[in-house]
C-alpha cells in the first residue's frame, strides 16, 4: 500500500480499498494474515488500515500480507499508536540514520521527532477474534 494512502486511511480509520468509511456499528474491522499479530501479547498493534463490510473479501483476496481466512479483529477501540520508521540525525555532518527500531516507534518517544515514518500504527484495545464466517454472521444481526 502507498505510504500516503495508508496513512490518510490510518488516520481518518477509512477502508483501505475504497476509503470510504470503515466504522460497522460493531466497530472497526481489522484484518491480519497468519503469524503477522499475536492476539495474546499485552499489546496488539497493526500497521493494516480497516476494512469495511463490502471489502472484507477483497483485501483478503489481494493483499499479500493476508490470506483467504484471514485473522479478523473487530475492534472497539483502536487508537493511533505510533509509526513504523527509521531514525535520522546528523553525524559527521551528514544527515545518517541512526537508529532502526524493532518495532512501531510511540508518539512522545525522544527519537520521534527525528524518524522519517513509513507507516502508521494503531493499537488495538477492545476486540473481538473471528473467522469471516462468524464476522458476516454478526454483521447480519447487527443493529
Amino acid at each position: 500500500m502507498h505510504p500516503l494512502r495508508q496513512r490518510g486511511c490510518m488516520q481518518m480509520l477509512r477502508c483501505q480499498v475504497c476509503a470510504g468509511p470503515a466504522r460497522t456499528p460493531l466497530g472497526w474491522i481489522f484484518l491480519a494474515g497468519p503469524n503477522t499479530v499475536d492476539p495474546n501479547n499485552e499489546l496488539v498493534f497493526t500497521n493494516q488500515p480497516p476494512v469495511c463490510p463490502e471489502h472484507v473479501r477483497t483485501a483478503a483476496q489481494l493483499c499479500p500480507h493476508i490470506t483467504a481466512e484471514p485473522v479478523v479483529f473487530l475492534a472497539l477501540s483502536a487508537p493511533l499508536y505510533g509509526v513504523i520508521g527509521v531514525g535520522y540525525g546528523v553525524r559527521d555532518g551528514n544527515v545518517r540514520v541512526v537508529e532502526r527500531p524493532d518495532g512501531p516507534v510511540p508518539y512522545g518517544h525522544p527519537l520521534m521527532p527525528t524518524v522519517l515514518a513509513s507507516q502508521m500504527v494503531r493499537r488495538l484495545g477492545v476486540f473481538r477474534l473471528l473467522t469471516l464466517g462468524e464476522l458476516f454472521t454478526a454483521l447480519e444481526h447487527a443493529p
